[in-house]
């Protein structure tokens, strides 16, 4: 039976979503898999448009795949800048709906031994709970919170 975490982390997981505490959580999580040897999965999740108009859902579908391509951009130029001998294995995940059930989504089927993600930066999110809050609740991976 697979075991998380017993032999160190194979795989640690961080949410992106180009926000200031993502890119920090991003990379903090990296240096946690270049010490650790671990694979580093990058995950986005593109928020499903609520009830609007076809034409106001299209444009933030495309705002959405727009950002994923910067993300991708940055994270490929932070590799390239990275010291020689110390690169870091790492994916990238886009996925869509729900960013609390898309980050526990792609944790499960990753096989995440850690997860690590921003802290919100909504004033609101101190009432309905954060996705970061959601997550640490959840209690299936360590989850780091980075300011």
């Amino acid at each position: 039976m697979f075991e998380l975490g017993t032999d160190g982390p194979l795989v640690i997981m961080a949410g992106v979503d180009g926000s200031e505490s993502s890119i920090r959580a991003a990379a903090y999580a990296a240096g946690l898999a270049r010490r650790q040897r671990s694979k580093l999965a990058l995950v986005y999740i593109q928020p499903l448009p609520a009830s609007m108009s076809p034409a106001a859902a299209a444009e933030m579908v495309t705002a959405h795949r727009t950002i994923a391509a910067d993300l991708r951009a940055q994270i490929e130029e932070a590799a390239r800048q990275q010291p020689e001998g110390t690169h870091t294995n790492w994916d990238f995940h886009v996925g869509e709906g729900d960013p609390y059930r898309g980050l526990v989504d792609f944790a499960t089927r990753l096989r995440a031994d850690a997860v690590v993600i921003g802290a919100s930066e909504k004033a609101g999110h101190r009432i309905v709970g954060s996705v970061a809050i959601r997550l640490v609740k959840a209690g299936k991976w360590p989850v780091t919170v980075v300011p």
